[in-house]
């Protein structure tokens, strides 16, 4: 897929980053703070995503600001280059990732549904996605384009992601309660250490 990148910035002393990604099918744009209370601005056009970033935001503390357009109306292309662009924003905003905890993991129920994520913000890129949909759509969006925007998340946030479901009836609640167990994992991964002196690795880097 062709594309052309913005250039990555990051504010001097502070967690945060802004990256733009522009191709011939999307335009999106994402602002991150890692060290935010969770106020987002998210506008893609499609409510569904638009739902599962504001959860993310909100339940990991980060603030997200991002807005996305599709240029040629598909649904998956879209999808995915939210989820790439605001993945590269926070893997961006964690710099050489001195100081930070690594570690976090979450269990979330959603009602009927139940889900388990575990990350480690090694720069080592690793995903486990095991949603467990059965519904051809949820709430207008491909059960296909969910997965997707779900992997293509994990993927590109450089780090070892696991997050699986472990049962449930409402395919809504299971991806929900998937992205909001992430979230909290991701809210202690990045969190500062206190006692942590330097690069938080045997090996003295990621």
């Amino acid at each position: 897929m062709a594309s052309a990148y913005g250039r990555p910035k990051t504010r001097s002393g502070a967690r945060r980053a802004s990256i733009d990604r522009v191709t011939k099918e999307t335009s999106v744009s994402a602002q991150v703070n890692l060290d935010g209370t969770g106020k987002t601005s998210v506008k893609t056009g499609l409510a569904f995503i638009d739902h599962l970033i504001t959860s993310i935001g909100k339940h990991s503390l980060i603030d997200i600001s991002l807005t996305g357009t599709s240029k040629d109306n598909i649904i998956h292309h879209l999808a995915e280059d939210t989820a790439i662009t605001l993945a590269q924003a926070i893997d961006r905003a964690l710099g050489d990732r001195a100081r930070i905890t690594r570690f976090g993991h979450a269990m979330v129920p959603m009602d009927e549904s139940l889900a388990f994520s575990a990350i480690d913000l090694v720069k080592r890129q690793y995903q486990n996605i095991q949603l467990g949909l059965s519904r051809d759509m949820i709430e207008g969006v491909p059960r296909e384009d969910i997965e997707h925007f779900a992997r293509s998340l994990a993927q590109n946030l450089n780090a070892c992601t696991h997050i699986v479901v472990q049962y449930g009836e409402n395919d809504h609640h299971k991806v929900e309660a998937g992205l909001k167990a992430f979230a909290v994992a991701l809210r202690t991964a990045v969190s500062i250490d206190p006692r942590q002196k330097g690069i938080p690795s045997t090996k003295g880097a990621m």
